[in-house]
């Protein structure tokens, strides 16, 4: 999925997203809320800590997708008329109902087995688009911010894998400073 890889939005984040949340002329989505599945069925509710309401700049990648998938959706939605549930969803059943995130991710499974990546997971995506942008030196608060944790230290606890070189890197800093000193 386009959109996980390139916001690092969590599963319920993804399934909650409405057309409202994103504007494509800023490239601008806005996390406002989230989906749960409980006893009494699934409900909406507020995102996971204080810092996971967020508003994330899109890629032009991501917002090619969600322009194709909103023709898409339009289309089905103009195919089933009145018995399309319309919630404004992004990411909605068929029928424009709310999704239940275990189907939707077991569904994800079942098309990544299909297409030969198998070991691929959807929050496996999110892992993937946060170690991406670490390695290419995006800095670790603008990480953070993406993926709505409650503080960057939890950030670098849970990703500081993703730069292993770091101490060299701070190393070969302070020989360049010194070097430029002379």
């Amino acid at each position: 999925m386009v959109l996980a890889l390139n916001t690092g939005l969590r599963r319920g984040e993804i399934l909650a997203l409405r057309w409202q949340d994103i504007d494509i002329d800023t490239r601008q989505l806005s996390v406002t809320q989230s989906i749960e599945q409980t006893a009494a069925g699934l409900r909406f509710k507020e995102p996971k800590t204080k810092r996971s309401r967020r508003s994330i700049t899109l890629p032009d990648v991501a917002i090619e997708a969600l322009r194709k998938h909103k023709v898409e959706q339009s289309l089905n939605r103009l195919r089933l008329g009145q018995d399309y549930q319309d919630h404004d969803l992004v990411f909605p059943r068929l029928d424009g109902g709310i999704q239940n995130p275990r189907i939707f991710s077991k569904d994800f499974r079942r098309l990544v087995k299909r297409i030969g990546l198998d070991h691929v997971t959807l929050h496996g995506l999110r892992h993937t688009h946060l170690t991406l942008l670490l390695r290419a030196n995006v800095h670790p608060k603008i990480a953070s911010e993406r993926a709505g944790h409650s503080s960057v230290a939890i950030t670098l606890d849970i990703y500081s894998h993703a730069v292993p070189n770091m101490q060299e890197d701070a190393a070969r800093v302070m020989d360049e400073l010194f070097k430029n000193a002379d």
